[in-house]
């Protein structure tokens, strides 16, 4: 991993870490798209927990997502509850080529889900960059069974 992909990261956990206490029942979740050093898009899960952040940046992006890396600060969800689009689902359906994750996330709707459909679709995923700093934001973070 890069320095730019650190600053990358650090800049999701920045954007998350405004949202902490904010979101529900949901983590606060940053995320970031960024392609040729120019972000694309970037956001923090919402008020509520809903929308989801990588939601959020993937609508910013647009179709200038295709190509492009997300950086986040917890693995995207790869079911939802609401029966709307995964977040995996949304990061193959855009073309991001990679995805960066500090931390795994143990709800029943991510638990590897969202990473097994990423590579499914043949998007990279690294996970573990800048873990210790984003796990700080999910201390109180208590996944639904």
């Amino acid at each position: 991993m890069s320095g730019d992909d650190q600053a990358w990261m650090r800049r999701a956990i920045a954007l998350a870490r405004a949202r902490v206490g904010l979101t529900g029942d949901n983590p606060s979740v940053g995320c970031v798209i960024v392609r040729d050093g120019v972000v694309l898009g970037e956001a923090a899960t919402a008020e509520g927990g809903r929308p989801h952040a990588e939601e959020q940046a993937l609508d910013q992006a647009g179709a200038a997502a295709r190509g492009a890396t997300a950086y986040v600060t917890l693995e995207p969800c790869g079911e939802r509850s609401s029966g709307h689009a995964s977040c995996g689902a949304r990061l193959v359906e855009a073309g991001v080529i990679r995805v960066v994750a500090a931390c795994a996330d143990a709800s029943a709707l991510a638990a590897g889900r969202g990473p097994r459909r990423l590579a499914t679709a043949g998007v990279v995923y690294d996970l573990g960059l800048l873990r210790a700093e984003a796990q700080l934001l999910y201390a109180d973070y208590r996944p639904r069974p």
